[in-house]
């Protein structure tokens, strides 16, 4: 995912989707909704954008002092600038778009059985979430490969928390309207913060 034909044309991917999202979101907002908008495509009040930031963020430093804590700081990845590009800009709106968006249960979650299935959904999908993340797998010129370790289970713990967190931030009571919009807020900063954290450690390239 390092090669910069290929981040260009996933940043790209990322910003128009984040374009079509944006023109649902006006269409909501002038009362013609899209019938075929994307998902979450509605307002959110300012107070669940910054709980979505302030929670994310907060998962973000429980990980750097948990690395310090555990001797893993040392160990985490390089990453280049071009992907830190990406990661801050494109990402959050594929992954969000997916993950909060599409693979979240239609309608409202009244009842218990209801509620209960909606976040066994969720931890699911959060599991298959982290699970994508090349935390304990790497594939490159040498193939496909496990990679298991402390800070490989670390990482991926870390990513799974994050991502029941951005669920919480889509369905939680704060957010009324089911909006993407917490969940761009919260998945951009941690990974603005992650770039900020590698580039002060020295792990940018």
């Amino acid at each position: 995912m390092n090669h910069p034909l290929l981040l260009a044309l996933f940043t790209a991917a990322g910003l128009y989707v984040g374009h079509l999202w944006r023109a649902d979101l006006r269409a909501a907002r002038a009362r013609r909704p899209n019938p075929n908008a994307l998902p979450g495509a509605t307002d959110a009040p300012r107070r669940a954008v910054i709980i979505a930031m302030a929670g994310a963020l907060g998962l973000l430093a429980a990980e750097t002092i948990g690395e310090h804590a555990l001797g893993l700081a040392a160990q985490q990845s390089r990453m280049t600038w071009l992907f830190g590009l990406y990661s801050v800009t494109a990402a959050p709106i594929i992954e969000e778009v997916i993950f909060r968006g599409w693979l979240v249960l239609d309608g409202p979650a009244d009842g218990s059985r209801r509620r209960a299935t909606m976040w066994a959904a969720a931890v699911g999908a959060s599991l298959g979430f982290a699970a994508l993340h090349p935390f304990l797998w790497r594939w490159d010129d040498a193939g496909f490969a496990l990679t298991p370790g402390a800070k490989g289970w670390f990482s991926t713990a870390v990513v799974f928390a994050t991502s029941l967190w951005l669920y919480v931030a889509r369905l939680a009571p704060w957010n009324p309207r089911q909006s993407l919009l917490p969940c761009f807020a919260g998945h951009a900063a941690k990974n603005l913060g992650v770039v900020a954290i590698k580039s002060a450690a020295g792990f940018m390239d």
